[in-house]
């Protein structure tokens, strides 16, 4: 047996059962024996089921080797009234446990034992096994009293009666039966909470338990108010309350028609909203002195914070402008009502409108090759959101003759969150930029200009012979190799040259042989000659210098 539960002295008992059953002084205290007898049973404390009130839990046990306890008897006390409970029986889940969850106890007007609603003091008799007995008479107090619970409401105030009421009803829940009474004759607390928070009301149940308070004036919709009720008797126990919001209330319908005189705000720009507000309710007539709020928007979502709140004008007309915000991730504009008890019905009142960020291009890489082909490649970013996607994005390559005007597109590319974007074109040289041009997303950027040339290259004079030639033997052919240089073709003797070959009904170039040119940039390559065919010459550049275009053909025919 536990000690905490075995050790009990009449003292103490006689202190606790005054404690428990002195609130309405109308159950007496347990008359304590001079000494108890000492029996190996044990009784703990009798507590009330805090779900049903008509139900008591016990635990009892025996410390005699090999019993069991066989049998638990109650009596309860209220004054004069005593109710006798012949048996308590025990729980299937719990050994050693016994109480009246299976059948609580009820009122006799509900077909039980009980006579009246109160605090009931419990005493437990116990019996095991071995014949051995023990009562303890100051076991708990049965609170076999009404639960209190409470329903709240509003009336719905409007756009022209901005007055709520608020009301109720208090019930109790009877102990045992589980029905539902009212509580009469009762005051209940009620206030609205909302700063600066109203004085309390106390309106008082009438015989159905319902209550009504007094009109609240000026409420809106969002407002709190707390309703409570507490009560200590031998006929009610306990507290009940809910703190609500008006929820419900009667929207006035107007009407709302507004446009933007543009639908993208670059970064400097700002977007003008002018519009009309209307009573459908009053043949269409303006609506003067009325306030909307307008602002940038994501998903019809108004940000509160960038709006503006404006008011309409005589003729129900407004306007205001909405200015490029940098980072802010938008995609519309929004307008709503101030007014709490204004609605734009079903109709959103706003559009689309871009707001792009201001970017950059971050240059990477450039470069020209011998072949004339240019590639660069940066990175595409939102100036104040780097974390914002750039995933296809245009990117363009441009050219310039002079790194300042007539910009023309060369080249473009998608942007990439992750990897730098890369452009290629077709070009012999000039200056180059990167460039974004602005869409919804992005405004436009450009990257540092940048220069790249090589030197131009070509082959004259081409000639291959003998013609005709015969098969087996050597053809040979000559040119010179020039480059383009202090503005004036000069001859350029560095590099390596390639002697090509086609056949005869044959689109495929081969190379045959390749050579450098003479200091004074004279070409001399030969190869044998098989078949009818086509020759010619092909230098293909250097760190500096472009490959050369093609030079002339010369068809030479073997016999």
């Amino acid at each position: 047996m536990r000690a905490d539960l075995r050790r009990s002295t009449a003292p103490l008992a006689t202190a606790l059962a005054a404690v428990l059953l002195g609130a309405g002084g109308a159950v007496a205290a347990p008359v304590q024996a001079a000494a108890d007898t000492p029996s190996p049973l044990g009784i703990g404390p009798a507590v009330t089921d805090s779900y049903q009130r008509g139900a008591f839990g016990v635990a009892v046990w025996t410390d005699t080797p090999g019993a069991t306890v066989t049998k638990v008897s109650a009596t309860l006390r209220k004054g004069d009234t005593v109710v006798e409970i012949p048996s308590v029986p025990a729980y299937d889940w719990d050994k050693g446990r016994f109480g009246l969850h299976q059948a609580p106890l009820k009122l006799t007007e509900d077909g039980g034992t009980m006579p009246t609603l109160g605090r009931y003091a419990i005493a437990i008799t116990a019996t095991d096994s071995r014949g051995n007995t023990r009562t303890r008479t100051d076991a708990g107090v049965l609170d076999f009293t009404l639960k209190p619970q409470l329903e709240f409401a509003f009336s719905a105030p409007g756009w022209d009666d901005r007055t709520t009421v608020p009301s109720g009803t208090l019930t109790g829940v009877q102990p045992g039966s589980g029905d539902v009474v009212p509580i009469t004759g009762r005051t209940v607390d009620v206030q609205r909470t909302t700063p600066p928070a109203s004085p309390v009301q106390s309106p008082v149940t009438d015989r159905t338990g319902a209550f009504t308070g007094e009109a609240y004036t000026g409420v809106r919709p969002g407002d709190e108010f707390r309703v409570a009720y507490a009560e200590e008797s031998d006929e009610v126990h306990g507290s009940a309350g809910w703190t609500r919001a008006l929820y419900t209330w009667r929207p006035h319908t107007v009407t709302v028609k507004a446009t933007t005189d543009r639908v993208r705000v670059l970064p400097g720009q700002q977007a003008t909203v002018t519009g009309r507000m209307t009573d459908p309710k009053n043949g269409g007539a303006p609506l003067a002195g009325q306030q909307l709020q307008i602002g940038p928007s994501t998903g019809n979502s108004l940000h509160p914070a960038f709006a503006k709140v404006v008011t309409t004008d005589a003729n129900g007309r407004f306007t205001t402008r909405i200015p490029s915000l940098p980072g802010l991730r938008i995609d519309g504009w929004t307008a709503v009502p101030v007014d709490p008890y204004q609605s734009f019905g079903t109709a959103t009142v706003g559009g689309r409108l871009a707001m792009p960020q201001e970017a950059r291009i971050l240059l990477r890489s450039r470069a020209l090759s011998n072949d004339a082909k240019v590639t660069a490649s940066g990175k595409l970013r939102a100036t104040y959101d780097p974390e914002a996607s750039v995933s296809a994005q245009p990117v363009l390559l441009e050219v310039s003759a002079d790194g300042r005007t007539s910009w023309r597109q060369i080249g473009s590319a998608h942007a990439d969150d992750y990897y730098d974007t890369v452009v290629r074109a077709t070009s012999r040289g000039g200056w180059y930029r990167l460039r974004h041009p602005a869409t919804d997303v992005l405004a436009e950027a450009v990257s540092n200009t940048f220069r790249l040339v090589r030197t131009e290259t070509r082959i004259t004079g081409a000639n291959a012979g003998p013609e005709p030639v015969r098969k087996g033997a050597y053809v040979t052919m000559t040119g010179s190799l020039q480059h383009y240089t202090n503005r004036a073709w000069r001859t350029f003797g560095s590099g390596s040259v390639a002697l090509q070959f086609q056949a005869k009904g044959s689109t495929t170039w081969r190379q045959v042989a390749t050579g450098r040119p003479a200091a004074n940039g004279k070409i001399s390559l030969k190869a044998k000659a098989t078949v009818d065919g086509t020759w010619r010459l092909r230098y293909y550049g250097d760190a500096t210098h472009f490959t050369s275009p093609f030079s002339w053909a010369d068809y030479l025919d073997v016999r």
